[in-house]
């Protein structure tokens, strides 16, 4: 399987459970959609146009365009809270689950960088009350891996003076993955998640980063 291929999957992969087939053809296309145009240059019409089916079909699913963004959003973020608690709750020290994390949760970013630069981009985009249970998916994300760094840092893993702001930090350095890598590239999302997992236990001063770690 070629690397376009295999990112092409990753693509698809959090859209595996929605049903029906047609509802899941419209979050697809309104992924593209929204990763190339924006949402709000956006239109159902290009939704729909982009999944093969008429506008008037979408409303079968989904009444409005935001519903669809929401929902795009609230499966991502659900999948990034998976991602970090699979690799948080594992057995291991801190620095290593940490180092799994953030690789994992990049190889995610870049594995699914259309999906991904939507579900991180586009919260501005909601409604008060979408945004805030989106905020409260982004909360928990931020504390999986505040936890593994306070973990760290009580065991005397890490030598971190700011928990909070090195938990920022980390998650932005992760996030923008999303941003700017290219399948096309000369890194995998594999080689990113294994570059990135060292750099940040560099940065809260594990003393075992390195080679060892990947």
């Amino acid at each position: 399987m070629s690397t376009a291929e295999e990112t092409a999957g990753a693509e698809a992969q959090p859209w595996g459970e929605v049903t029906p087939d047609a509802a899941r053809r419209l979050l697809l296309a309104a992924v593209e959609a929204f990763a190339e145009r924006g949402y709000h240059a956006t239109t159902t019409r290009d939704i729909a146009g982009r999944a093969g089916m008429s506008p008037a079909a979408l409303y079968i699913h989904y009444r409005t365009k935001e519903e669809l963004l929401h929902r795009i959003s609230r499966i991502g973020h659900e999948k990034a809270v998976a991602i970090l608690r699979t690799a948080a709750r594992a057995e291991g020290t801190p620095t290593r689950r940490l180092a799994e994390a953030v690789s994992s949760f990049v190889r995610w970013h870049a594995g699914g960088r259309t999906t991904a630069r939507v579900v991180q981009y586009e919260l501005d985009s909601l409604g008060p009350e979408a945004r805030a249970e989106i905020l409260g998916l982004r909360r928990q994300v931020d504390a999986e891996v505040r936890g593994l760094i306070e973990e760290g840092v009580r065991s005397g893993e890490f030598d971190v003076i700011d928990v909070q702001g090195t938990t920022l930090a980390v998650l932005s350095l992760c996030i923008d993955v999303a941003r700017w890598f290219n399948v096309d590239g000369p890194r995998t999302p594999e080689e990113v998640g294994a570059l990135y997992a060292d750099l940040v236990l560099r940065m809260v001063g594990a003393g075992e980063a390195g080679p060892a770690q990947r």
